[in-house]
């Protein structure tokens, strides 16, 4: 049986208006400020926001507090680092469990520097590239091994696959060896029926410093090699990827509350100490 990938069970097949084709970045821009703004009442994501929690549990290890709450401390501090992962790339809408990770604490090695001593700007596209089709292999699989052989063949030029159009890279901080790499990917907009392209964007995370050292926005053109012209991904396809979708907005609304439960403990020991 095909494992659902949704996080809530009855996901329901929805239907949106065809949109005309548009510039990657501005419908980029657009599906990122959609997925990300809710209620006028929920501020902006702070970039920072892990880092800054991790700061203030070690302050708090200075503090005068009871032995119940440095109890309730230590389990703080072990929720957030055996949960950062999680914490960090799913308040943003990125799945992190088992399969979703096209590259799970890859070794960044000493040749993928520049002389500079610090990764090739060039390696970081070839991190997102090699995620990415990992990611979609997941789905041929995990997530949909009935119909295995079509999304396997989205990787090769035999009849419907996918192109890439452009990949733009944004560089965080010049990430360097020893250190691993974990390269997420997610759905920027919910795929329609009659889409024949993908946006994706790919966020690549630094284990040793546990923030983003780069993120990727990808544009892919769903290609029937067959007939050499562009093509709609097939339904059965846009059923995962639309799951796929509803999944990221459901994870993203689990972990913002989970970050805020965190938080909330935190700020309690500051003030009870």
């Amino acid at each position: 049986m095909r494992k659902s990938i949704a996080l809530n069970a009855g996901l329901t097949r929805l239907s949106s208006p065809q949109n005309p084709r548009r510039s990657f970045v501005t419908t980029a821009a657009r599906s990122l400020a959609a997925s990300t703004s809710s209620p006028a009442s929920a501020p902006p994501l702070n970039p920072r926001w892990l880092s800054e929690l991790q700061s203030r549990i070690k302050r708090c290890a200075g503090l005068d507090l009871s032995g119940q709450q440095k109890e309730e401390l230590t389990a703080l501090r072990k929720a957030v680092d055996g949960q950062w992962l999680e914490l960090l790339a799913g308040r943003e809408g990125f799945l992190t469990g088992p399969g979703w990770r096209g590259l799970d604490r890859h070794t960044v090695t000493w040749g993928d520097q520049v002389s500079s001593c610090h990764v090739n700007n060039v390696v970081y596209n070839k991190y997102a590239e090699s995620a990415r089709v990992n990611w979609l292999r997941n789905f041929a699989t995990t997530v949909d091994p009935e119909h295995k052989d079509e999304w396997d063949q989205l990787m090769s030029p035999k009849e419907i696959g996918l192109i890439m159009r452009s990949i733009k890279t944004d560089y965080k901080f010049p990430m360097a060896y020893p250190d691993h790499v974990t390269v997420l990917h997610k759905l920027v907009s919910k795929p329609t029926y009659e889409s024949d392209f993908i946006l994706l964007e790919a966020l690549l995370i630094s284990d040793g410093h546990r923030r983003p050292a780069a993120r990727c926005f990808e544009d892919i053109v769903v290609y029937d090699y067959k007939t050499a012209k562009r093509a709609p991904l097939k339904p059965f396809m846009v059923d995962r990827l639309r799951e796929t979708y509803e999944a990221q907005e459901q994870g993203k609304i689990e972990c913002e509350e989970k970050a805020k439960g965190l938080v909330d403990i935190v700020e309690r020991l500051e003030k009870a100490a």
